[in-house]
């Protein structure tokens, strides 16, 4: 794995972008790995945008791809979603509490991490409904 950031390569730390997932719109690696002790990975804002770019339509479907995105993700870098330690999860509009926890079940099984839900006015993009961050750890390589 090539870091993208080589003044960081000294430090152990890279940012990845993984090819299955849509490519960053903006100035940002979906992944950030520290390691110490154990590997913590920081994932970028995931949105319900599929792996060849296009956002899902709808709050729930935005919802869902976002969670197979982070999925995904984790799956790159050789973690799981029992994996996350944190979820922050940011709605520009309400979701059915019962389709999203089938959906979070659906793509992360039994994982509970700590997680924080939040209403926003509006996110990066009007189209954009919902984008979810979070943090994984897993041990050192």
């Amino acid at each position: 794995m090539v870091p993208l950031c080589l003044p960081c390569a000294a430090l152990a730390q890279t940012f990845t972008n993984p090819p299955t997932v849509a490519a960053p719109i903006a100035n940002y690696s979906h992944v950030a790995t520290i390691p110490a002790g154990s590997d913590l990975l920081m994932l970028a804002g995931q949105v319900g945008n599929a792996p060849d770019g296009t956002l899902a339509t709808g709050v729930e479907a935005q919802y869902e791809q976002a969670l197979a995105n982070i999925a995904a993700i984790l799956k790159s870098q050789g973690a799981t979603p029992a994996n996350l330690v944190k979820l922050t999860i940011y709605l520009a509009e309400p979701i059915d509490p019962a389709r999203a926890k089938a959906a979070r079940e659906k793509a992360f099984g039994k994982a509970a991490p700590p997680s924080t839900l939040v209403y926003v006015v509006r996110l990066a993009r009007p189209e954009i409904k919902v984008e979810i961050d979070a943090m994984a750890v897993r041990p050192k390589r």
